[in-house]
């Protein structure tokens, strides 16, 4: 099973980590005269960019501007939510940020070199009913 970091924020503001799981099913044709293959749902996008972090970088508390999906590639880092949880980004690190609202998290590079990561920028959820 794979797993991506969610982080988000509670109805008073404060941001947490939660770890999600994700479901896969088999496809047999998705590519002609292939073995199957897993997928997991297809989530919408509204566009992408790519983003470098120098070198000793720190940023103070704020929340995410927009939810977006971040996949880190290379560089290592932390980040810690607004209830004093700190984990490590390392490359292959695939980040949730959900917390557009309250405190928010902080962040900072930790390793030998910059961080470079791909930023895939997420509709706004619906409000539930």
């Amino acid at each position: 099973m794979s797993s991506i970091i969610r982080l988000w924020a509670d109805e008073t503001g404060e941001s947490h980590f939660e770890d999600v799981e994700l479901a896969f099913e088999q496809v047999d044709d998705f590519f002609q005269n292939t073995p199957p293959v897993l997928f997991s749902s297809f989530e919408s996008a509204t566009q992408y960019g790519f983003e470098r972090v120098p070198l000793g970088w720190q940023g103070d508390w704020h929340p995410a501007p927009q939810r977006v999906l971040a996949i880190f590639l290379s560089g290592e880092g932390e980040i810690e939510a607004s209830d004093g949880e700190v984990r490590p980004i390392r490359p292959g690190t695939i980040l949730l940020a959900e917390d557009t609202t309250g405190r928010g998290h902080r962040n900072r590079v930790t390793g030998s070199s910059e961080v470079f990561m791909v930023l895939v920028v997420l509709p706004d959820l619906e409000p539930s009913a």
